[in-house]
């Protein structure tokens, strides 16, 4: 179990607490038809950020790359790389002197290949021999809503060293699971993240694996 000291590094860039977008699973009436083949709980996690990264091959002069281009900014004594965002597709940029590039905040894994394009080709057009070398996604974040309330004691104390629920640190149970390797937040309200995917077929088979667990420890509503 982690530590109770300090923040969980499962929940590092999650931005949970200001968190407000859409949980995904669970659709209404007008909600596609799932395929119970690959999600037999009949719920389909949505993406919510992609993290890649891809090598520019090239050495970068990161304060005149801030001055030229629209929507840079960069500030050494406080991080390392330029930060640049376009709208379309709506990403963010890190960028650093040695040509590394770090690409984040798509939904998809064709628009994060697309975004980190058109950062290249924004490098490029400033007089850099930019490339666009060894794309890859480094982690997907996704998250759903199972639709009912968990006890999350009974489901902390059933999963043994694969859970950590400390609530007067962080309000929700961090789950590790060992394959796939797979960090899954799981709230009381139902709300589920799933953090840690190189590919979007580890999130839907991490969410197949615990949704049984989830439902066993359901929160049933008391009448009085």
């Amino acid at each position: 179990m982690a530590s109770s000291s300090g923040a969980d590094p499962a929940l590092l860039g999650l931005g949970l607490q200001s968190a407000s977008g859409p949980w995904g699973g669970g659709g209404g009436p007008s909600a596609p038809a799932v395929d119970l083949d690959t999600h037999p709980s009949g719920i389909v996690p949505t993406l919510q950020n992609i993290v890649a990264t891809v090598n520019l091959g090239c050495q970068l002069d990161l304060q005149a790359i801030a001055n030229q281009a629209r929507n840079a900014e960069y500030n050494p004594k406080r991080f390392a790389a330029v930060i640049m965002r376009i709208r379309d597709p709506k990403t963010t940029a890190l960028v650093f002197s040695s040509g590394k590039m770090v690409c984040t905040g798509a939904k998809t894994e064709d628009q994060s290949k697309l975004a980190a394009r058109k950062y290249a080709r924004i490098i490029q057009k400033l007089g850099y021999p930019a490339q666009f070398r060894d794309f890859k996604i480094q982690n997907m974040v996704a998250s759903c809503d199972v639709k009912f309330p968990i006890r999350l004691e009974g489901l902390a104390l059933n999963c043994g060293i694969f859970a950590n629920y400390e609530p007067e640190i962080f309000p929700g149970l961090i789950y590790r699971m060992a394959d796939p390797k797979i960090v899954l937040l799981v709230f009381v309200s139902g709300k589920v993240v799933l953090t840690g995917a190189k590919v979007r077929e580890q999130i839907y088979t991490a969410f197949e694996n615990i949704y049984p667990m989830l439902s066993q420890f359901r929160k049933r509503q008391q009448y009085w």
